[in-house]
């Protein structure tokens, strides 16, 4: 897949071959005053990029969760009646507050 870099004002003119050559596979980087603001890809190309991302995403969290298994739990006192009785407490006045 090729990049092409074009400026806005050359996209305007030729705006019915930038599409064409985008829907050959193409990428379309459009820029103004030097500074990239807009590529035009394909929406499947597109698609396929969340995606990727969503699943690399979903694999790091799998590793995280994994990892965190594989983690002994830390030593913790007991909880106490008036711990307990004061969480509740928090608890419902956050609920009553909304």
């Amino acid at each position: 897949m090729s990049t092409v870099t074009v400026t806005v004002s050359e996209a305007r003119a030729a705006l019915p071959v930038l599409l064409e050559r985008v829907q050959a596979g193409e990428e379309i980087t459009l820029t103004r005053h030097g500074q990239a603001v807009a590529v035009i890809v394909r929406p499947d190309t597109l698609r396929a990029r969340r995606a990727d991302g969503v699943l690399a995403t979903a694999a790091r969290l799998h590793d995280l969760l994994e990892a965190g298994r594989r983690m002994p739990l830390p030593a913790v006192p007991p909880l106490d009646e008036e711990r307990a009785a004061a969480l509740l407490e928090a608890v419902r006045s956050s609920r009553s507050s909304r």
